[in-house]
């Protein structure tokens, strides 16, 4: 099947996390006073009982360098909008003209001061440098120091890791993405020092640690551009290794769930994934990807969760629970009808929805805005949508992105009004692209 990507957004007409209790991998994400969060590349700092969360202000559509934005939070999930921590300086290398990506920010107690490392580059990725930044407060105003070859090599992606003692080491893509390094900062977190460990040949990306009893876990993805990968677990008992093989975080055909890691947040004995869901034609657009990333194995994997929660203070979390509609079990309309593939829910799926073909599936409510998440295939290489009605009400538009093959099943977030008791939800009428294939859904 053929689709036609819609030229309007998808965030038009969902109701957006905004003042929840709640973290939904996905969904559109706004701050406290109403705006989308706009921090991609996310390094996240924690003073006292404030987290502070650091990214790529990609408003404007663009990988060019536009702010490194700051934001506030104590529950993980409502966040407020400060000034931004570092802008653009005319004839440098954080011009607008340049690229500023992957924002990390850790606090240096020998100077009282908060270190700013990020990926400096020109803006065809020629120049692969670090660049670092500092402030006297969280969100800063930064001051710009430079940016440089460290060690006289390449350096894209890049994460920090601040060890237990203070010592702080620079993650990174090396050597035309073809080696990963680790390097310790100095004494100030202004420069490296010396290269601690290397993976010949690794070709990893967006690259972050958690130590967790006294083991090390790199967690990165590779390189395939804008596209998403599986992006892959390495263990050592020492920064200076030996480095273990790589294994997975996630099922190896839902490439990460479609994300990027960005940053390993520890949560008690657990952690908290945290990537992007990159959109290269709408980079403003691109979603958060966050989920608890558990250790209870005894290595690190993802738990999918359409909508879950953090208790901070008890380090824990817990995965809301739902209820499911196979949507073979709908009403079939138009030029709909059932595919079958191992891969889907039941066997079954819906398919050839939009271009004349609907399902519409009967659903119970609480009189309020629920989670509604769709488990839809779309093996296009490019995104679809599909229109959604609430009991004949009027039509919204949600994007779906390409799942990476017709029996790779995603799932993806929506908020809608429901009325208590029955309902009724239709998909993809009046459209006449094509939108992914419908497994079933599942309403929070």
């Amino acid at each position: 099947m053929f689709s036609l990507l819609l030229a309007f957004s998808a965030l038009a007409g969902l109701l957006l996390v905004h003042g929840q209790s709640v973290i939904v991998p996905g969904a559109p994400w706004k701050d406290t006073s109403g705006n989308p969060i706009q921090a991609h590349g996310a390094g996240i700092l924690k003073v006292g009982s404030t987290f502070y969360w650091f990214g790529e202000d990609k408003s404007h559509n663009s990988a060019l360098f536009k702010a490194v934005s700051c934001y506030s939070s104590t529950d993980l999930v409502n966040w407020a909008r400060h000034n931004d921590a570092l802008s653009p300086v005319a004839g440098t290398m954080i011009s607008t003209n340049n690229i500023v990506e992957r924002p990390k920010v850790i606090f240096n107690s020998k100077n009282n001061e908060y270190v700013m490392w990020f990926h400096s580059d020109s803006s065809n990725y020629g120049a692969a440098m670090v660049g670092v930044a500092t402030a006297s407060s969280p969100c800063g105003p930064f001051t710009y120091k430079g940016s440089w070859k460290p060690l006289g090599a390449d350096s894209r992606d890049e994460g920090l890791f601040q060890d237990d003692d203070g010592t702080a080491y620079l993650l990174y893509a090396s050597d035309n993405n073809q080696n990963s390094k680790i390097s310790r900062l100095d004494a100030n977190y202004y420069n490296v020092t010396s290269v601690t460990s290397q993976l010949n040949g690794a070709t990893l990306e967006a690259p972050g640690i958690v130590k967790r009893n006294g083991v090390y876990w790199l967690i990165a993805s590779h390189t395939s551009g804008w596209d998403p990968n599986p992006n892959k677990a390495f263990h050592a008992t020492s920064l200076a290794g030996p480095w273990s093989s790589q294994a997975d975080i996630a099922p190896e055909n839902v490439r990460t769930y479609y994300s990027q890691n960005a940053y390993d947040l520890p949560l008690g004995s657990n952690a908290i994934y945290m990537g992007d869901r990159w959109r290269s034609n709408l980079l403003g657009s691109s979603q958060y990807i966050w989920y608890p990333l558990d250790f209870s194995s005894g290595s690190p994997q993802i738990v999918h969760a359409d909508v879950w929660s953090v208790n901070i203070g008890a380090g824990t979390y817990s995965v809301a629970s739902g209820t499911s509609y196979e949507a073979e079990n709908g009403q079939l309309g138009g030029s709909s009808r059932l595919l079958s593939n191992s891969a889907f829910s039941g066997g079954k799926a819906v398919g050839y929805l939009g271009n004349g073909g609907t399902v519409t599936i009967t659903v119970q409510g609480r009189g309020t805005a629920q989670w509604v998440a769709l488990y839809i295939a779309n093996g296009d290489s490019s995104w679809r949508n599909t229109t959604i009605s609430v009991n004949g009400g009027s039509s919204i538009v949600l994007d779906q992105p390409n799942t990476g093959g017709g029996g790779v099943v995603l799932s993806i977030p929506v908020q809608l009004n429901l009325r208590s008791g029955s309902n009724t939800i239709t998909f993809s009428a009046g459209q006449s692209n094509y939108a992914a294939d419908l497994d079933k859904i599942i309403v929070y």
